[in-house]
């Protein structure tokens, strides 16, 4: 009886489209309403490429010791300046070693040794005022009057940087529960569990990724990567409302055919949305300027990340979750 039920729901699977009419669309549809791919046979293999993911991550922060914080979380002054001409970053480096300079660090964030981002430690009594005025000195003095600009100056203190941490790392968490809760409320505790595991799933992916290229973490990421908890949990809410519409249609077949025909049926949004989203999140990391790398990158993988566990994470957990409560 078993094995005719899953012949049946792989058929359904195959010609679930057939089975149920739906009408077609006027727009253009970028794959078929129903392709019949079994995604949850691919669960498992892609829940061992999510735990590498993660266990990557969490390697990364170790392996260098933390992110790569900002002016806004590490405190300190950041001056950004531009010369007309090339110049060594050595030279940068030579002008900025005075007593009342700790810990300069230079970077090239042209590209063309024109443009750089010179970032000094916080102090306990310096004021960024009084550091930024230090390093224009110094510039001043090594290459002379008015030979750079001053394009940016960033300045925070200390304790205002491990504040500002603390409220960016409840803003995330809060996020990510918030949104799991809604879930519940609207679906089910099966369906809470799943989003809220996939959005943690997305947050320590997209950080890992910064740390692993050596991303500025700052506000603006933060603020990219509650956009990633948003952008994820509502391809989230649109898979869990097609599951729930095909439970109702497919009552007889089992949950796991049932869920590959609603992301099947689903799957042609998806692209469409998620692909639209990252085209124009790659263009803006490719011609946004460095100003905004570190946020346009947040956005970029988190996006990805977040189509994949809508998918690959968040149904599978709700399936696991559905046949052990089935059990008991």
């Amino acid at each position: 009886m078993k094995s005719t039920r899953t012949a049946q729901g792989q058929e359904r699977l195959q010609h679930g489209a057939a089975a149920t009419p739906r009408q077609a669309p006027t727009f253009f549809q970028l794959i078929p309403p129903n392709p019949g791919i079994d995604f949850i046979k691919l669960s498992p293999k892609m829940a061992i490429a999510s735990t590498i993911l993660v266990l990557l991550s969490f390697s990364s922060l170790f392996y260098r010791g933390g992110l790569n914080y900002g002016i806004d979380f590490a405190g300190g002054t950041m001056v950004e300046v531009r010369f007309p001409q090339a110049v060594a970053v050595g030279d940068v480096r030579a002008a900025l070693e005075q007593p009342d300079i700790r810990e300069a660090t230079v970077q090239d964030i042209g590209g063309g040794s024109n443009d750089f981002q010179i970032r000094v430690q916080a102090g306990e009594t310096e004021m960024g005022s009084a550091v930024a005025d230090a390093v224009k000195r110094g510039l001043q003095a090594k290459f002379g009057e008015g030979s750079f600009d001053v394009l940016r100056v960033e300045a925070v203190g200390p304790k205002v940087g491990k504040e500002l941490w603390r409220q960016a790392l409840l803003a995330v968490l809060a996020s990510t529960v918030v949104m799991g809760i809604y879930i519940w409320i609207k679906f089910n505790l099966a369906f809470g569990i799943g989003a809220a595991v996939a959005l943690l799933h997305d947050v320590l992916i997209t950080v890992g990724a910064l740390l692993v290229f050596n991303m500025e973490f700052d506000l603006t990421t933060v603020a990219a990567l509650l956009t990633v908890v948003g952008f994820s949990v509502n391809d989230t809410v649109i898979i869990s409302d097609r599951i729930r519409e095909s439970r109702i249609r497919m009552r007889k077949e089992p949950l796991e055919t049932v869920m590959n025909v609603a992301i099947n049926e689903t799957l042609s949004r998806t692209i469409i949305n998620s692909g639209t989203a990252i085209l124009v999140t790659a263009a803006l990391y490719a011609l946004g300027g460095p100003v905004i790398h570190s946020f346009a990158f947040a956005l970029l993988v988190g996006f990805i990340i977040g189509t994949y566990s809508s998918i690959f994470v968040a149904t599978p957990i709700v399936l696991a979750v559905e046949r052990r409560t089935a059990r008991r």
